[in-house]
């Protein structure tokens, strides 16, 4: 009995071990499949992992490529840019070296002329003289006969002459200084006319209008949603940036720049072109763009007015003063650019001052610089004239060109021949055919509502409006209008001018009363 016992006692201890035995196999087996399950797992995972890193790079790989083109294509832009301004350069270099040789050749042929004449001169005045010598010894025999017929000594026969002849001699003094002032006049008025006409002859400028709105051409209508921007952002940053209205309208592939400053719109319209070209439209573009263009247009002014001041020949000018002239040439005035006036007045007046042998540089100094208020007068108050008084003072211009600037509408009175001569090439610019807005038929208008305006005022016996319609000249009848009436009269219509009409510059009122007195002798 106690041996079956232990028996079963084994036979229990033995199937616990095979039980605890299998088990640990089991769990073995288990763990080792776990195992390779973990490692399968891990090796997919490095594979994938190794696949999208090679992804990655291909991707990193195609945008360093699309960069590096795009950097490439705006850096041959930029060459074939600078190689055009070059060629440019060239152009206009071989241009003024004809030039220069044209006058150097002028030049030569009046000095050959100059000798020409002085030689002629002299001649004559060897001729005169020998003249001279034998009317004197003419005059010497004269003398001495007369005395001997008349037995009178020449002083006494002087003064009896003298004594007979002093009333005539006054009456015919009178009409012979009265003949000559009018033979002067009318020489004046005639040589004005020639050196007038010979400038216009001489100089014929192209007539430039300034516009106020510019138009950017695109390369298909899908650019409009990009220049739009998400919300409106992009065209909000780059109105924001210039200053300048954009409209997207129905307009087939084009935006339109609308403002009234010129160099804002031609900064907005150049950012936009190089933004439409480049692609890359965002607002930090944008400023980006923008920064860079004002950089540029700031530097093209500089150069418009070296390139004004070496046109003109003339040297020295204040390079604050350059800039202004070259801002100019963003400037209308009655749609005339204002930069092509100026160098119009410069040639103009250096023409004319060359037939009145004054001096040529200084007169085209001041025609250059007669409008430089002009740049500023937006910002600054008062007139034009004043404004470019003052700055061609404080830059270290001389007196005379200060008041040539100052006096060239009249504001002040012309003092010299510089001053007339500003005045009357800068009415010459203004007033010639094309350049200046104006039709025929408002200019004929305006012409006679000049004459109409003056005829409806009692007293008024004709009127005649001149100068192209800058002066008006009344004639009152004597017996009704007097002196100090007759000042009266002309500040009235001078203030229905300004009241009733809209014109260009300034309108000069003259009023002329006449007395004439007649008498016949029988």
């Amino acid at each position: 009995m106690s041996l079956s016992i232990g028996m079963y006692v084994l036979i229990i201890f033995l199937i616990a071990f095979l039980g605890a035995l299998i088990g640990f196999l089991v769990r073995k087996r288990y763990i080792e499949s776990k195992m390779e399950s973990i490692q399968e797992v891990a090796k997919r995972v490095i594979e994938e992992a190794e696949k999208e890193a090679e992804i990655i790079k291909k991707e990193a790989l195609l945008r360093a490529k699309d960069q590096f083109y795009q950097e490439k294509a705006a850096f041959e832009k930029e060459i074939s840019e600078k190689r055009q301004e070059l060629q440019n350069l060239e152009r206009r270099i071989a241009q003024r070296e004809s030039n220069l040789d044209k006058k150097i050749e002028l030049i030569e042929t009046r000095e050959g002329e100059i000798v020409k004449k002085e030689k002629a001169l002299i001649q004559q005045e060897k001729m005169i003289q020998e003249m001279e010598r034998k009317v004197t010894e003419l005059l010497q025999r004269q003398r001495i006969q007369l005395e001997n017929i008349s037995k009178m000594t020449a002083e006494e026969a002087k003064r009896m002459l003298m004594e007979s002849m002093e009333e005539e001699a006054k009456h015919e003094i009178a009409k012979k200084i009265k003949r000559m002032e009018e033979e002067a006049r009318e020489i004046a008025d005639k040589k004005a006319k020639e050196i007038i006409s010979l400038a216009i002859q001489r100089y014929a400028g192209d007539y430039v209008a300034e516009k106020t709105v510019s138009v950017v051409n695109l390369p298909n209508e899908e650019m409009k949603g990009r220049i739009i921007g998400r919300e409106g952002r992009n065209i909000r940053a780059l109105e924001a940036a210039t200053g300048v209205d954009l409209i997207i309208d129905d307009t087939p592939e084009a935006v339109i720049l609308s403002g009234f400053n010129p160099i804002r719109r031609e900064i907005a319209r150049i950012s936009l072109e190089r933004l439409v070209s480049d692609g890359r439209i965002h607002p930090a573009r944008i400023e980006e763009i923008v920064q860079k263009v004002e950089q540029e247009v700031e530097a093209s002014i500089r150069e418009a007015g070296e390139q004004a001041t070496f046109d003109v020949g003339v040297h020295g000018i204040h390079p604050e003063l350059v800039k202004l002239i070259g801002r100019l040439k963003y400037r209308t005035s009655y749609a005339q650019n204002v930069y092509q006036h100026s160098l119009e007045v410069a040639f103009l007046c250096g023409i004319m001052a060359s037939e009145l042998g004054l001096n040529i540089k200084q007169a085209k100094r001041a025609g250059l610089l007669h409008d430089i208020g002009k740049a500023v007068d937006h910002e600054v108050e008062g007139s034009h004239a004043k404004i470019g008084a003052e700055l061609a003072r404080k830059y270290g211009e001389t007196p005379v060109i200060v008041h040539a600037i100052l006096s060239h509408h009249e504001e002040e009175k012309p003092e010299t021949l510089l001053d007339v001569l500003v005045a009357a090439a800068d009415a010459l610019s203004g007033a010639r055919p094309g350049a200046r807005r104006e039709t025929l038929e408002t200019y004929v208008k305006r012409l006679e509502d000049l004459e109409r305006i003056a005829q409806s005022f009692s007293g008024v016996e004709k009127s005649y409006a001149i100068q192209a319609g800058r002066e008006i000249r009344v004639i009152v009848q004597p017996e009704k209008i007097s002196d100090e009436e007759s000042v009266i009269l002309c500040r009235d219509i001078a203030r229905k001018i300004e009241k009733e009409l809209t014109y260009p510059g300034q309108i000069k009122v003259t009023v002329i009363r006449e007395t004439r007195s007649v008498d016949i002798a029988k």
